[in-house]
């Protein structure tokens, strides 16, 4: 049994989304979002669960800072309710949206919280939608109109912002399978189109915030992918990992450098464009100079890996899970070692410095007879993981920062509030919060800035 201590300033944080937890969908001015009305839709959120309430953090923010608190979060990360800040998404601000903010951040820092602000976590207001939303040529502008009212509402006291979370997925989700907002499914250069205007839109973003922040900030983005895992340490299994995690090799955006070498090499990864050739986006003159933007870290969401060794052929192959492998109750493998391969691939690849935005385990959680909340698997697999991101800082790589995703259980888009990821357990019929084991496991970390390896 040894205690692996962790770097002095490294930050202990959790996240959360606005269209999960704040409810208030309708109240104090705020304008509907694409999730507002794709809940609307029958069977389109598993027991047609919505957002209108969810955790009721809107009215209750002072409470659940209150967890944090007990916690001892040293930091929060939270998302902008775009919306609820600009209803019509450009234009008249709303003051009551505005006003939230204000109130939250005040009341995280006087709990001596950091907070961490994503602007954009899904939630595009519903009238940008109905304006072509992403496909538009002008959303990288509404985006940027949108950086700049936070910057100059919160940058007095806000200094680490995102730009956009997870474009992966929510790209993937709601413009190719139609299982999330808005609901569509496009042809695959519609694909690309809103992928390149969502680039341009974190470039313009970061302009937007350097431009209008009122002290310096620290400025980055969190983004997700499927890191390859190797099934050996050896040179050719690493390497076959390594490729699968980069190497565009299918029409899909689940490979990071879609998205990351143009923000930080300028170009799409070649054998991307190459195979995307007839399906490739216009893009303008200085459409890489706006993306290329220079970013302090790399906000970077994961849950899980795929085990991959150089095949026959000489190329990854996938290596299929042994029967009976780990699962979380979404059905996603348990693979700790993600939080050591993906920062350590990503950090070669990119030399920037890391925050893990985003890791965490779906667990089927109750109130035991006793009032507590017993969640055993959430402690192990927090330990587990952290073990992992210990080792890849002990290699050199530059990590910063751990969020566990997420504070609350909260509604889990299309799934509703069935799968629960929260430190905190909510019942939503009373909104009655109460710590899980894994929060004060989680709180005992913290305090000592350092997990225990039982091996």
């Amino acid at each position: 049994m040894s205690n692996k201590k962790f770097p002095e300033n490294f930050v202990w944080g959790a996240a959360s989304a606005a269209y999960q937890i704040e409810g208030a969908w309708n109240e104090d001015g705020k304008g509907a979002s694409i999730w507002d009305v794709f809940c609307r839709k029958p069977s389109a959120i598993r027991y047609r669960e919505s957002g209108d309430v969810a955790c009721d953090h809107y009215h209750r923010y002072k409470e659940d800072v209150g967890l944090m608190k007990a916690i001892g979060l040293h930091a929060y990360r939270l998302s902008i309710s775009w919306s609820r800040v600009l209803p019509q998404g450009t234009g008249m601000p709303n003051p009551k949206g505005l006003d939230f903010y204000d109130l939250l951040v005040d009341e995280l820092l006087a709990a001596g919280i950091t907070p961490y602000i994503t602007l954009y976590h899904w939630d595009l207001p519903y009238e940008l939608h109905c304006r072509g939303g992403w496909l538009n040529p002008q959303s990288p502008g509404w985006f940027a109109e949108f950086a700049t009212l936070m910057a100059d509402r919160l940058s007095d006291r806000v200094s680490y912002w995102m730009t956009i979370n997870e474009p992966q997925v929510f790209i993937e989700a709601g413009y190719v399978n139609g299982t999330h907002a808005p609901g569509e499914k496009l042809d695959w250069g519609g694909v690309l189109r809103i992928a390149h205007h969502v680039l341009l839109a974190h470039g313009k973003g970061v302009q937007a915030l350097r431009a209008a922040a009122k002290k310096p900030v620290q400025i980055g983005f969190a983004f997700t992918g499927m890191v390859g895992l190797p099934a050996s340490e050896s040179v050719e299994d690493v390497e076959a990992a390594r490729q699968s995690t980069f190497h565009v090799s299918d029409r899909n955006l689940w490979r990071f450098t879609w998205f990351t070498d143009p923000i930080f090499f300028k170009q799409y990864p070649a054998e991307g464009s190459e195979l995307n050739h007839d399906f490739m986006p216009s893009i303008g003159a200085r459409d890489f100079d706006i993306i290329s933007q220079p970013v302090d870290f790399f906000g970077l969401n994961l849950y899980q890996g795929h085990f991959v060794r150089l095949g026959a052929d000489h190329q990854p192959e996938t290596v299929p899970f042994p029967v009976g492998h780990p699962l979380t109750a979404f059905s996603w493998p348990v693979t700790p070692d993600v939080l050591y391969w993906g920062p350590r691939f990503l950090w070669e690849r990119y030399r920037c410095p890391i925050f893990i935005t985003e890791n965490g385990l779906a667990n089927n959680d109750w109130i035991a007879l006793d009032g507590e909340v017993y969640d055993p698997q959430r402690v192990d697999y927090i330990a587990r993981h952290l073990l992992a991101l210990h080792r890849v800082l002990s290699n050199g790589v530059d990590v910063r920062g751990y969020f566990y995703w997420s504070l609350l259980d909260n509604l889990e888009w299309a799934e509703g509030v069935n799968q629960r990821f929260g430190l905190v357990h909510v019942d939503f019929p009373t909104q009655r919060r109460s710590l899980k084991q894994s929060a004060h496991f989680y709180r005992h970390v913290i305090k000592a800035n350092a997990v225990i390896d039982t091996k």
